[in-house]
């Protein structure tokens, strides 16, 4: 058993790729992550060096992966508590950081739990997350007036503000919202809501990549909101994606129980919960 680490985006996709799209859903970030890093450059999500690892079973199947896009935590996948175990085992032993770990719950809380112990810094879970896909997809009722649009470079310094916006409540981010906005459109990956002609709400999807595409984000101004536009874009993206993914996935905010019932009146089914914990170090 061995976690074996690079830096080398090309070498991460050949060994660990096949294991991440045998289940494209769990691994849904680490996958659109690392498609992202592969058509917009390594700096992406920032100036930090991306990096890369894949852990090898007893028997030499590759059964576990992670990547981090410092300064962003860890990504971890599914794997054995043995293999995250190991992994904060190593990473401490190296001396390298780490600022936090986002993951399955079990994923987490195993290399949590082994971090601090070797460390002594204490984990804190900041957010808890929930995974759906989707199932048949249920329009809303009623539906809100408008219509929705991709969006184009038009609406670029619109989609920036909204994604600063959206980062802000969120508590985090994704790199520079220009660059995570410019990426969106460089491959159809913004759509808008318009009412009268104006837009009022906007949804973000990932890359489709293994079969899944991600709804992300979806944010509306507060202004405008319990007027059903969230739904109504969210609903029309998901519709898109599904022509042409099986797998069209979202997360939500365990703390937020408006999104997590609107997205299952919409058809969402749950799938697993993720939490990302920070490291006090």
């Amino acid at each position: 058993m061995s976690w074996i680490t690079t830096h080398d985006l090309d070498a991460f996709t050949a060994a660990a790729g096949p294991f991440l799209r045998a289940e494209p859903a769990p691994h849904t970030v680490l996958l659109t992550v690392a498609a992202s890093l592969d058509a917009a450059g390594l700096d992406r999500y920032g100036g930090g060096t991306p990096e890369f690892g894949w852990w090898r079973a007893p028997d030499g199947r590759v059964a576990g992966a992670y990547l981090a896009t410092p300064p962003y935590p860890l990504v971890l996948a599914r794997m054995p508590d043995a293999a995250a175990v190991e992994l904060a085992e190593l990473r401490a032993a190296s001396g390298l950081p780490a600022t936090g770990v986002n993951a399955g719950r079990a994923a987490a809380e195993a290399f949590a739990g082994a971090w601090t112990a070797r460390t002594g810094e204490r984990g804190t879970v900041e957010e808890r997350h929930r995974l759906y896909r989707l199932g048949d997809l249920v329009p809303p009722d009623p539906a809100p007036s408008g219509r929705a649009r991709p969006a184009t470079e038009e609406d670029r310094d619109l989609l920036v503000e909204w994604t600063r916006e959206f980062a802000a409540e969120a508590g985090g981010g994704a790199g520079d919202p220009a660059r995570a906005v410019a990426d969106r459109l460089s491959y159809g990956g913004a759509t808008l809501w318009e009412d009268g002609g104006r837009p009022v709400s906007y949804a973000g999807l990932t890359r489709t990549v293994a079969g899944m595409a991600r709804v992300a984000p979806v944010y509306t101004p507060p202004p405008l909101r319990r007027r059903g536009y969230a739904a109504a874009v969210t609903a029309a993206v998901s519709r898109r994606a599904a022509e042409g993914a099986p797998h069209v996935l979202l997360f939500t905010d365990l703390a937020n129980p408006t999104s997590n019932a609107l997205y299952q009146r919409l058809g969402y089914v749950p799938v697993e919960d993720h939490l990302v914990i920070s490291f006090d170090g």
